[in-house]
């Protein structure tokens, strides 16, 4: 059975990061967007990072293009931006496609893993995010209006789970 740790992603800079590097920790997955109406959701984000980052939590940001075009800088655009307006310091990758025949090998995993609203697999908007546990499985999904602050809970859960 396949979990996070087998697939690898190109980071901001170019680097390939193999998400086996996160094993143990427990992630919170989204793919994100600088021009998006849920684009302040990196300010939470960040929040969750720093709150729960001594404990063994990583976010992991996936910036996508694919609705309404709202990421259309490079990687180094959207790592100034996020730096500069929301003080983001967790990983943040290379832009990737989430659905459609380009969709990311990660993407695919994560949206069979756990599907939608109503058995849909296809990412609906920006800021969709996938909690895993430290066993590197998807154990929740939660759509782009699900703020970041009302996962507390779930990520101490994840966070309980054993090594």
């Amino acid at each position: 059975m396949s979990t996070v740790y087998d697939y690898t992603a190109k980071s901001l800079d170019g680097r390939d990061v193999p998400l086996s590097d996160f094993r143990g920790k427990a992630l919170l997955i989204v793919n994100t967007a600088s021009a998006c109406g849920f684009t302040p959701q990196y300010a939470g984000l960040e929040a969750l990072y720093e709150k729960f980052g001594p404990d063994g939590f990583e976010v992991l940001g996936f910036p996508c293009n694919q609705f309404g075009k709202q990421e259309p800088g490079g990687e180094s655009e959207i790592g100034q931006f996020c730096e500069k307006n929301y003080g983001v310091k967790f990983p943040m990758f290379a832009k990737i496609d989430v659905n459609g025949e380009h969709a990311h090998p990660l993407y695919r995993f994560l949206t069979r893993a756990k599907r939608g609203i109503f058995g849909t697999a296809n990412i609906k908007w920006n800021f969709t995010k996938f909690l895993i546990d430290r066993e590197g499985n998807v154990v929740a999904r939660y759509a782009p209006t699900k703020k970041p602050e009302a996962l507390e809970a779930p990520i101490r859960e994840a966070l309980g789970a054993p090594r």
